[in-house]
């Protein structure tokens, strides 16, 4: 039938990035960093919330990032579903110590930043997490929401860097592969994990 939605029968992870920061707006990086959604970000949410309460009668729960960001957009969702987030920190961004804030432009010029964890999955930023270990915490939380939620669909609530990690991790064997997964603000990727991973969409935008 035109429009239907599939009924899932293992556990449906329907990833929601946050809405806009000024960060993003700016193009610097904001991992532990903790900052308010902007108008536009306020604006991406409330967007967001009505087609999901519309278009995911299904849903069953919601998990998010501790982050402001993220808590603000999944209130949203709340707000319009009934559901109350379950914060996990294991969802939080991937965080780079002292060079919280840099621009994108100047961690590439001046560190080579994602070519160095790329290459190197156990090199971390002065203070920071290496690659690995976000990789590890950010899968076991997805793959602890998925065997908690067998045949159900849940909402996880997280950031872009995080996500991004994650898919390269379950969907390639490899979180280098990160940089493949560019994810927008308030996009939406419906992940599988099993009985093998896959993405049913990556990335939409067009609910905004």
């Amino acid at each position: 039938m035109p429009g239907s939605r599939r009924i899932p029968v293992m556990a449906s992870l329907l990833l929601l990035r946050h809405g806009q920061i000024e960060a993003n707006r700016k193009g610097l990086w904001h991992g532990s960093t903790d900052s308010p959604l902007t108008w536009r970000g306020r604006r991406q949410v409330r967007r967001t919330a009505r087609h999901i309460a519309a278009a995911y009668g299904d849903l069953k729960a919601i998990y998010t990032s501790p982050l402001t960001r993220c808590r603000q957009t999944a209130a949203a969702v709340e707000a319009e579903t009934g559901y109350q987030a379950i914060p996990l920190q294991t969802l939080s961004e991937y965080a780079i110590g002292e060079w919280e804030g840099l621009a994108f432009r100047h961690l590439a010029e001046t560190h080579d930043f994602v070519g160095r964890a790329r290459a190197d999955l156990h090199f971390a930023p002065p203070g920071g997490e290496t690659l690995a270990q976000v990789s590890e915490r950010v899968v076991a939380a997805l793959r602890e929401i998925h065997d908690h939620h067998q045949g159900e669909q849940v909402l996880i609530v997280g950031h872009g860097a995080a996500f991004a990690v994650a898919l390269g991790s379950v969907l390639d064997g490899d979180p280098a592969r990160w940089v493949d997964y560019p994810i927008a603000n308030c996009s939406l990727t419906e992940l599988v994990l099993s009985p093998s991973p896959y993405v049913n969409f990556f990335n939409s935008t067009q609910h905004l």
